[in-house]
């Protein structure tokens, strides 16, 4: 798929323009990082979350073999995997416990990643809340539904699904958001491509803010099998990107998403702002010489116009995170037309530019590739420092980059200075067919007013769907203050606490007069004790009557079920909301029961359990886990034999005499619907006769077949 960028001209170099988007957002989940300060550790280390393909999605032993080119087997056992894909929290979602085994967990994961998205964003407040959002989401698999579809012999024919579409638009229908809501699947470069579209969207007016993002889930053998069909994994489970051992990529697992908004507004609303999206292009590279072969061309004219586009000098770009995904033959291609289209530096304002990868850390996450990307270049421009390319020894000889205008990074670096330009980056995504996409981004400089601070002693506020959970929720407050937090002002905590998060049932209120006795007192709180100065209780369907200024300590009439106007309260100048913790989710297991993974090749039929369900090998699953009716004939059964069928309460062998069985009937433990035998016609066609004459008697278990009366008439005339 490839989509225009936005026409005109080039713009003037300056820090910024009316059409630029900020990046007011940001989470995610990657192997080996469940958020995102987990993942700048990862990433500044030069470390990598790829591990063996774990016991709970499959035993990688059944289908591997070292000698590549076998038949339906795969020479690599490695991936980059998230824990828990299985694990979902439907009650807090409003989904019936029945209903989210349904869903495919990518949906699942992307609903959790959007809710913590605008949660730590402080939007989810009803005067924060933009309804005008929409919602963008890159991703290229089902196998979930593919799963589920081995269910379908049995008479499964509903149930769990996968659908693109659902994944943009269950966020949409949760969080009731009313912009544009889609999925784009382009290949590798989905995610990115979902993030140029969103920034198009905002662009033309289509909606006021945007979520965007990208999931990817690795669920069955077949995934492996099949890449390694077409040699593009690595065969001992390192991304060597940009390395001359470089042999193929490891696939991986993750999901993130941004939170976009107008760069004008952003300001104005005093949004915490990761950086700026100057411009966003795609195209596709066309003929090449073979349909999986990347066009340097394309992908150099496509980044030159997107820097042109964004109004910036070659030069000053410092930073491109590159598609790298470690292939012998790929990164050279890539890293020419990079060199083609950024040139060498020239002037005062000359830097010398880095290029890494993120998959040399986390694998290739495929549909989420892109989002993983830019994910990257927003902490190195948070940190001010660039990470190093994870593994790289000897470069790839066939890799011809100017050593005066470009670096291939293997340690932490300070992010290089280019005269007094803000610090800018490339972001390249490139999917299987074509599909190129590139984002030109920058740090934020402007004049921002000084976050007003008010003295003297603040109410900070929590609320939860359960008490359980807010007693977690306080814990995670009072570490996060302590830690990551501690830099952040009283005043802005609390105001985030009132304006930014959506309020629940189970309540609490601390009052406290700085960030550290606020931290001792919530984990008072998270240790079961309730401190002076805090309140806890649950709000009433209606309320206390009254409102919050008729006298009464507001701190006791929130906790409740009283409606507070917190703005109101605070005239003037606002603080700046902060990105507290996300909601702590009550996740349980919801995964369908339909036991898809094949047998290994050579290994014959797969028995059934004695129960007459098939052994379960989903994530989270023990050894019997799960299951649907077997179909098929077990080994030795003679497969003339109907499967054994309760009519009317009673065991039969055999089908009714003048009753035949309608299609999609299940025939295990229901009672057969009747259906009246037509003339000439017997009651399954499996059961006759060449000429139709009679139908075969099904043998009882133990005896054999006994032959029709046309044969014993024949054998008798035979004998005599």
């Amino acid at each position: 798929m490839a989509v225009a960028g936005s026409a005109g001209p080039a713009r003037p170099d300056s820090p910024h323009h009316d059409e630029d988007i900020a990046v007011i957002g940001v989470t995610g989940r990657y192997p080996g990082a469940e958020d995102l300060d987990a993942f700048w550790d990862m990433l500044a280390e030069g470390r990598t979350g790829i591990t063996e393909i774990p016991a709970d999605r499959w035993d990688w032993r059944a289908y591997f073999d070292t000698e590549k080119g076998k038949p339906q087997r795969a020479y690599s056992r490695w991936g980059g995997f998230l824990d828990g894909i299985d694990r979902f929290d439907p009650a807090f979602f409003g989904i019936l416990p029945r209903d989210a085994a349904d869903i495919d967990p990518q949906e699942r994961l992307f609903l959790e990643t959007a809710w913590n998205l605008l949660d730590r964003a402080g939007q989810l407040g009803e005067t924060t809340r933009e309804r005008s959002t929409g919602v963008f989401v890159g991703t290229m698999y089902g196998s979930y539904g593919q799963l589920a579809a081995t269910g379908w012999a049995g008479g499964q024919l509903a149930g769990a699904h996968s659908a693109y579409w659902s994944i943009a638009n269950r966020v949409s229908y949760t969080l009731d958001l009313n912009g544009p809501s889609f999925a784009v699947d382009s290949a590798c470069s989905s995610s990115l491509l979902a993030v140029h579209l969103a920034c198009e969207s905002i662009r033309r007016g289509e909606c006021r803010t945007a979520i965007a993002g990208g999931v990817n889930l690795i669920l069955h053998p077949a995934h492996h099998v099949s890449l390694c069909s077409m040699n593009m994994l690595s065969a001992d489970g390192h991304c060597k990107v940009f390395d001359a051992r470089a042999d193929g990529f490891v696939p991986g697992e993750g999901v993130g998403a941004v939170l976009l908004k107008p760069l004008r507004r952003a300001v104005e609303d005093g949004d915490d702002i990761w950086g700026v999206i100057k411009s966003g292009l795609s195209n596709a590279g066309g003929k090449t010489g073979g349909y999986t072969v990347p066009n340097p061309g394309a992908q150099a004219a496509l980044i030159a116009e997107a820097v042109r586009r964004a109004g910036v000098a070659p030069a000053t770009i410092g930073y491109v995170e590159a598609h790298g995904t470690g292939t012998e033959l790929g990164d050279p291609i890539e890293l020419a037309g990079l060199s083609r289209a950024l040139g060498t530096a020239a002037g005062d304002n000359g830097v010398r530019c880095a290029v890494g990868s993120v998959k040399a850390n986390v694998g290739h996450l495929e549909g989420a590739a892109g989002i993983a990307g830019l994910t990257k270049v927003l902490l190195q421009l948070r940190h001010g420092r660039i990470a190093p390319v994870a593994g790289l020894g000897t470069v790839n000889p066939k890799i011809g980059l100017d050593p005066a205008r470009f670096t291939l990074p293997t340690e932490l670096s300070p992010w290089p200075s280019a005269g007094s330009a803000p610090k800018r980056a490339g972001v390249s995504s490139f999917g299987a067919g074509g599909a190129n996409v590139h984002l030109v981004v920058e740090e934020f400089r402007g004049a921002r007013p000084p976050a007003p601070v008010r003295p003297g002693e603040q109410l900070f506020v929590l609320s939860a769907r359960t008490r359980d959970q807010l007693v977690r929720y306080a814990g995670l407050v009072a570490e996060f203050l302590d830690g990551p937090g501690a830099g952040a002002t009283l005043d802005a905590v609390c105001f985030t606490s009132q304006v930014g998060r959506r309020e629940f049932p189970e309540r609490l209120a601390v009052r406290a007069d700085d960030c550290a006795g606020l931290a001792a007192k919530l984990a008072s709180v998270a240790s079961g004790s309730i401190p002076a100065g805090a309140l806890v209780g649950t709000a009433g369907p209606g309320g206390p009557a009254g409102g919050a200024d008729d006298g009464e300590d507001v701190a006791a009439l929130w906790v409740r079920g009283a409606a507070v106007d917190w703005e109101a309260r605070r005239p003037g100048p606002r603080p700046r909301r902060v990105a507290l913790p996300a909601y702590p989710f009550e996740r349980s297991r919801h995964w369908l029961s339909v036991d898809a993974t094949p047998a290994p090749p050579g290994s014959g039929p797969r028995r059934c359990s004695r129960r007459g369900t098939r052994r379960s090998a989903v994530p989270g699953s023990g050894p019997r886990r799960g299951g649907v009716p077997r179909t098929g004939a077990r080994r030795g059964a003679d497969p003339y034999r109907l499967p054994q069928a309760r009519v009317g309460g009673r065991s039969r062998g055999r089908a009714r005499r003048g009753a035949q069985v309608a299609p999609g009937d299940d025939r295990r433990g229901r009672t057969r619907r009747r259906v009246p035998a037509r003339p000439g016609r017997h009651r399954h066609p499996l059961h006759r006769d060449p000429a139709g004459r009679h139908p075969f008697r099904p043998a009882r278990r133990g005896r054999p077949h006994r032959r029709p009366p046309h044969l014993r008439t024949a054998l008798r005339r035979s004998a005599a």
